[in-house]
């Protein structure tokens, strides 16, 4: 199975199936002398962890990560820092009726086609679990980007319907309520309204707005390597996106060109735009604006519902998902967008201190 690291100099392997022994993460790349203990990665597996509040799965694990090597004194060597949790709320028997049934918005038909075999406690690699790995890598990306001045947060902008207002808006807000959204009226609406969903056994979506301030200008590649291209792979790379935006996204297009092109000024000889339709990246480069990526995510297919399929032997078949699981996927998923788009930026900076010979000197001589 190939797929499993993502980045080219600030590498992040992850590990591990839904219902195995454990699952982590193996970080390569990661400059040495960055300060880094468990206590600057928790409060990320926290965010994503489940069994917190009513609206997340009821599988509970603490999630307690432990980091096996790449640091000694509280610093990373250079090494590779290797991490882990252990799985231990997972309750295989509970997915034994579903084994050889094909459920309806999951992977299972498709990775049988392919593998030939297929994991069905949870899903194996296919399972949301296997994110705790990037949120490992991700939480060291951001504590590397922090010594830069670069901050990432994520929260959700939308869930079950619910828009925030931007009247309301209250980063702080996001650490109040478990669906992470910065209005605290929007998410009394969202969160009666899932009860509403959960007690008909349905589930709901949701978008994540990641917005990435503090990053200078430049960084990013101008082909294939866009900064933007690459945070819309890495988003769309979470189970359950089914759409990414930047800036004004899909807005764009009922545009003009004078209506959206971001002018530009001088703010104590600091160039600075009017607006950021962009969404913070101009050719695939950062341009020293906030970067700002929304990701559509669709609702929990695991619903308690009867659901129409067939089998691995072709019969046609109802069933009734068991087991535990998020009404919505998009609130534990936000500090994964945040968590992919660390490990992105921190990977371009790295392979821009190359991109001219002055920049090599300064490191070299």
């Amino acid at each position: 199975m190939a797929g499993s690291t993502f980045g080219k100099i600030f590498r992040v392997t992850t590990w591990g199936e839904s219902h195995g022994a454990a699952t982590g993460a193996v970080v390569d790349g990661c400059p040495a002398g960055v300060t880094l203990c468990a206590a600057d990665v928790q409060p990320y597996m926290d965010r994503r962890r489940p069994g917190f509040s009513e609206f997340t799965s009821g599988r509970a694990e603490p999630d307690a990560v432990e980091i096996l090597s790449g640091v000694c004194d509280g610093r990373t060597t250079g090494a590779p820092i290797s991490m882990i949790i252990k799985n231990t709320g997972q309750n295989s028997g509970e997915y034994d009726k579903l084994k050889g049934v094909y459920r309806p918005g999951h992977a299972d038909y498709a990775a049988t086609q392919k593998y030939g075999i297929y994991d069905h406690r949870g899903g194996g690699r296919f399972s949301g679990r296997e994110t705790a790995g990037r949120v490992m890598g991700g939480a060291v990306a951001s504590k590397f980007l922090a010594e830069l001045g670069v901050k990432i947060r994520a929260y959700t902008v939308m869930v079950a319907g619910v828009h925030i207002d931007k009247a309301n808006f209250d980063l702080n807000e996001t650490k109040n309520n478990p669906l992470y959204m910065p209005d605290k009226k929007a998410y009394e609406k969202a969160a009666a309204r899932l009860r509403e969903l959960m007690s008909e056994g349905d589930s709901a979506g949701g978008i994540i707005e990641c917005v990435v301030s503090g990053l200078k200008p430049g960084v990013g590649e101008p082909v294939f390597d866009k900064l933007d291209a690459l945070l819309s792979s890495a988003v769309f790379s979470i189970g359950g996106v089914k759409g990414v935006e930047i800036g004004s996204g899909f807005a764009a297009a009922a545009a003009t060109g004078i209506t959206h092109n971001d002018g530009y000024y001088t703010d104590n000889k600091k160039v600075v735009k009017y607006s950021n339709n962009a969404g913070g990246v101009t050719g695939g480069l950062s341009d020293g604006a906030d970067i700002i990526i929304r990701a559509a995510v669709k609702p929990t297919p695991s619903v308690f519902l009867p659901q129409r399929t067939v089998n691995d032997s072709g019969g046609e078949t109802t069933f009734v998902t068991g087991g535990r699981h998020d009404p919505v996927i998009a609130a534990r998923a936000a500090v994964v967008a945040e968590c992919m788009a660390a490990i992105v930026v921190a990977d371009l900076v790295l392979q821009g201190l190359s991109s001219n010979i002055e920049n090599v000197k300064k490191i070299y001589l």
